[in-house]
Formats: C-alpha cells, sequence, structure tokens
C-alpha cells in the first residue's frame, strides 16, 4: 500500500509517453518517405532549364538591362574570368541555384518544418505550421520558406508539398555561367515537390522563378533519384578555393603560392598598401 502511490505515479508517465509516441507516429505516418539521399540522374546537366543547352542556348526571359549583364559575363568567361560567379568568392549557391543539385541532398520531413541539407549549401527550413509571413524578414541567400502539404488523392497522406520563399539577399545567380537576378533582391521563388507515382525513388520537383531580372516568370522541372545507401561528404568551400579577389579583379593563387592571373593582359595587383598596416 506505501508504493501504491509512486508506482501508480511512474505508470500514469510511462502510458502518457506511450500515448504521445503512438500520436507522433500516427501524425508522420500523413507524410511521404522521402528519406535517403537525393542526386541529379546520369547524364542531368547544371543547366537550369533541362529541356536546352547551357549557356544563351538557355532563353532566359532576362529584361534588356540584365541580358546585356549577361553578356558581359559570358565575354568576361571567355576571357578566363569567374563571370560574375559569387562561389568564386566562395558565397553560397542560395535559390534559386542551389536546387540545381550539384551536390547530393538529403530531406528530413517532420510535421512542422522539411529540412533540405546538402554536402555544400547552408541548410534549409521549409515552415509547414501554418504560419503566416512574417512582417519583417531578415534576407539571407536561401531566403524564407513557408510550405504547405496537400494531400491530392484524397488517401489521408499528404503526397506533394508546395513551397514559396521569399526575403533574398545577393549576389546570386540562377546557375553556374553568371546568369543574374536582380539585386533587389525581391527574388519570388516556387516550388512542388513530388514523388513519381510509377517510381518512388524518382522526386520531381517544380520550380517557378519571379524575378524583376526577368519578364516573365520561369518555371522548369527537375528529376532527383535516390540512392538508399548513400556517402555524404563534406565540401568547405575555402578550402580548395584559390581565387583571390583584389578590387574587382580575380587572381588564382598557384601551389607555390604566388598570384597568376585568371586572364589574358590582365594587369598585376594594385600594390599601393601592401607595405602599409591597417589601423
Amino acid at each position: 500500500m506505501l508504493y501504491r502511490g509512486p508506482i501508480g505515479a511512474v505508470a500514469a508517465v510511462v502510458l502518457l509517453a506511450l500515448a504521445m509516441a503512438a500520436a507522433h507516429a500516427q501524425e508522420l505516418s500523413k507524410f511521404p518517405d522521402w528519406s535517403g539521399q537525393w542526386r541529379k540522374p546520369a547524364g542531368v546537366g547544371n543547366q537550369w532549364d533541362l529541356s536546352k543547352p547551357p549557356g544563351r542556348a538557355q532563353q532566359a526571359p532576362l529584361t534588356p538591362e540584365y541580358q546585356a549583364i549577361y553578356e558581359a559575363r559570358l565575354a568576361d568567361r571567355a576571357a578566363g574570368g569567374l563571370g560574375g560567379d559569387p562561389t568564386g568568392q566562395c558565397i553560397p549557391h542560395g535559390l534559386p541555384r542551389m536546387m540545381i543539385g550539384i551536390y547530393p541532398m538529403e530531406l528530413v520531413v517532420t510535421p512542422r518544418t522539411t529540412y533540405l541539407l546538402s554536402d555544400y549549401n547552408e541548410p534549409r527550413r521549409i515552415f509547414t505550421d501554418g504560419r503566416a509571413w512574417p512582417k519583417d524578414i531578415e534576407p539571407t541567400f536561401n531566403g524564407y520558406s513557408i510550405g504547405k502539404w496537400i494531400d491530392e488523392e484524397g488517401s489521408g497522406r499528404f503526397n506533394v508539398l508546395e513551397i514559396e520563399s521569399r526575403g533574398f539577399k545577393g549576389p546570386r545567380t540562377i546557375d553556374g555561367t553568371g546568369m543574374p537576378l536582380h539585386e533587389d533582391g525581391q527574388t519570388i521563388f516556387k516550388e512542388r515537390l513530388y514523388l513519381d507515382k510509377a517510381d518512388k525513388d524518382l522526386l520531381h520537383i517544380e520550380m517557378t522563378t519571379i524575378d524583376n531580372a526577368l519578364t516573365r516568370p520561369w518555371s522548369v522541372a527537375r528529376p532527383y533519384r535516390r540512392e538508399p545507401n548513400p556517402i555524404w561528404m563534406f565540401v568547405d568551400c575555402s578550402e580548395d578555393n584559390r581565387h583571390v579577389w583584389v578590387g574587382k579583379d580575380s587572381y588564382f593563387v598557384g601551389f607555390d603560392g604566388f598570384l597568376m592571373p585568371t586572364k589574358k593582359d590582365q594587369p598585376p595587383p594594385d600594390l599601393r598598401y601592401f607595405n602599409r598596416t591597417s589601423k
């Protein structure tokens, strides 16, 4: 009789914990299994629109102003420069470029937040808890993402995740060729994620970029293949990035530690401050 009270209390706590675990498992059962590693399928390139070749052949719907910027970047690349590629300065890819999937990604689904992780890019958090857009969004390269789960088949299980992202800072590009986004950071990026009905190891993502550098919304579709037994790497831009910038010019640091020009007839860097110390 002396132990009935404490034992009963412990039993109640255990039963409550079991009930909560069961409820959590039941809640999770509504969501699709997107576990594993997702990669670009073999033969899929790094251009944004997979239906067209890279570069100018993408026929990006750029405004005349931003088409001129893009042409200047392509000319710079042809001369050996970085062509407006922020990654050369260890700046994150950000959205939308990170969704090209140069590095494999992982989707971690929880009822209120879905996380998108990769070997290189900053992690994404996609909030699915029904929140409204914040009044003020601190701009980031990945933006602020709000998602909504949809049960299109009426099965009681979600099969589509729709996402909208806003609140960006730059510089960001659409792809590695330097295809520009507007410097105002007002991009709206929309995504629709779902598994292939005939192949549960094939993920489809439909993406629409709305940006003031574009004359219209630009929609593309990209596939991702699941790797069930992945090997994950850690890619740190600063470890193998051998480019340095002096003003607006980039130079390559050779393995002997000396600067090398990246373009033909590139002048040496301005050394006027090299004999001074900062205060």
